[in-house]
């Protein structure tokens, strides 16, 4: 058997674990937010979204951490003599002090900006500082921990996160039953119960790792060499973390200061249905991320851009399977979830699906980019581009305009990245095609995308006369499903790639 047959077959096995996963993950997290918005109300969810963003900015510091130790160890296992134990004890070494300097500055400047800057009713300041307490122990708790889960990613053992999930949702449906029996100020309790979980599933996470993987028993590293190169790296990744900062939590306060925390509500409805979907997809990256990495350390450049090109494709017809449906029955989808569906949420949604859609564009470029060390130039241009979805969204707002225009300012950015990623890497990556990319890959995209909006607009205009909402829900959901795979497979896939589908099938048939 090829290398190629096996990556591609250790790809499908860990994606299907990270799917029963999701599932898991995505069926509890419905459950118990339709719960928890009507246990605390529009306003105490809005200002958990809003309290809990706060200390989500500060992850910037630790977001160029995380990716830098995921490629170095992942970049190291692709070595034929790692030496990953160094990597793990480094990157560890570094997180620890980080996670101290992230504590002082959240308990100094975090603190002082939710007491004096965020625009929360007094009565429920004293509640929104209980979780800004919480979140910032958990937030410290998981940076720590970064380590160990970036060694199962590179080990590829993603059945570790499957089986600790169903552990995870039993524990979180007994704390909402708890939520819903306990008399005390349920915004304080809520927080204090994803503390306690967090907590819990960190120290699963690092038993595991330390029993299964040889270089996650820690040691004390001096080698100044690797921690220069590892905080380099991590320096010039800053600015794209700052960028994502900006381009989500940083929208979330301006919308908080321009609109209030209903409509922090809205958008973290919004955020949580469109990251549900959007887990699926994330899902097949992470199996994929891996070998993005090890196939350039090994220096396997015709496969590795072939991955970057098809986990591209694959990712964002995953996504459109589910987006398509939602995006035409977003109203019914939310009044079926929740009981109180806050104002604008159905509008946001959208916004936020489409969004998601063009970063789907750029998931592979981003890790082939991490994979070459090489990211100096590559993060000047694209993160200070993408930051200025930030200044655009306060133009926007400060002129009057409605809240979706801050998904609209973070879409036109995304767009201008996408295009300039793909000149950068050209000479980043040897045998790197712009024009392959785009035929192979966004142009197929195009087609599918023009061809099931058409299909599904025609038979949403042939039903709209239909009285029963239900019956109308699961037309359009079995008709989407059905356009979305014809579409893909007639225009979507290259021939050769239809070839490969018509072996399996065929071998299926006979078996």
């Amino acid at each position: 058997m090829s290398q190629a047959s096996e990556n591609s077959k250790r790809i499908a096995k860990n994606t299907l674990f990270l799917y029963f996963r999701t599932f898991i993950i995505m069926a509890v997290s419905i459950f118990t937010s339709r719960v928890i918005l009507n246990v605390l109300g529009v306003e105490d969810y809005g200002i958990y979204n809003v309290v809990g963003g706060i200390v989500v900015m500060f992850s910037l510091l630790s977001g160029t951490l995380t990716a830098a130790t995921q490629r170095f160890i992942t970049f190291e296992l692709g070595k034929e003599k790692p030496e990953s134990n160094k990597v793990f004890s480094a990157a560890l070494e570094i997180h620890v002090l980080l996670a101290l300097v992230i504590f002082i500055l959240l308990e100094s400047v975090g603190c002082w900006f939710l007491n004096n800057k965020m625009n929360i009713d007094p009565i429920r300041l004293y509640a929104a500082n209980w979780v800004f307490q919480c979140s910032t122990l958990t937030f410290c708790i998981n940076l720590v921990s970064i380590p160990y889960n970036a060694s199962i990613i590179a080990h590829e053992k993603m059945s570790a996160f499957a089986y600790i999930s169903i552990f995870e949702a039993i524990v979180k449906l007994g704390f909402v039953y708890l939520l819903l029996v306990i008399i005390y100020d349920k915004l304080i309790v809520y927080a204090l119960l994803m503390l306690v979980v967090s907590i819990m599933l960190r120290l699963i996470y690092g038993v595991y790792c330390k029993r299964n993987f040889v270089e996650c028993q820690f040691h004390i590293v001096k080698n100044k060499i690797l921690f220069k190169e590892m905080l380099s790296f991590s320096g010039w990744n800053f600015i794209g973390s700052t960028a994502g900062m900006l381009n989500t939590q940083g929208i979330n306060i301006l919308i908080n200061l321009f609109f209030g925390v209903a409509l922090n509500a809205a958008r973290g409805v919004a955020e949580q249905l469109n990251a549900a979907v959007n887990s699926f997809v994330m899902n097949f990256m992470t199996a994929v991320n891996p070998q993005i990495t090890k196939n350039f350390a090994s220096g396997n450049y015709k496969y590795l851009n072939s991955l970057i090109v098809k986990g591209m494709k694959y990712s964002f017809f995953l996504f459109w399977l589910f987006c398509l449906p939602l995006f035409f029955e977003t109203e019914f989808v939310l009044n079926l979830w929740l009981i109180k569906v806050p104002r604008e949420s159905s509008v946001l949604l959208r916004y936020a699906l489409i969004f998601s859609c063009c970063q789907l564009l750029s998931q592979t470029l981003y890790t082939a980019m991490l994979a070459t060390g090489n990211i100096k130039k590559y993060q000047i241009v694209v993160g200070l581009l993408s930051i200025m979805a930030f200044p655009l969204a306060y133009l926007f707002f400060f002129c009057g305009l409605p809240v979706e225009f801050g998904y609209i300012s973070s879409i036109i950015f995304s767009l201008l990245c996408l295009i300039a990623r793909l000149y950068l890497l050209k000479d980043m990556i040897p045998k790197f095609s712009i024009l392959s990319f785009c035929k192979d890959g966004l142009f197929k995209i195009i087609l599918v995308i023009l061809l099931s909006v058409m299909l599904l607009t025609f038979v949403k205009m042939c039903i709209q006369s239909l009285q029963n909402k239900m019956m109308s829900f699961f037309i359009i959901l079995c008709f989407s499903i059905f356009i979305t795979g014809v579409s893909t497979y007639i225009v979507g896939l290259t021939k050769s790639e239809k070839r490969i589908i018509k072996r399996i099938i065929e071998s299926k048939i006979k078996k």
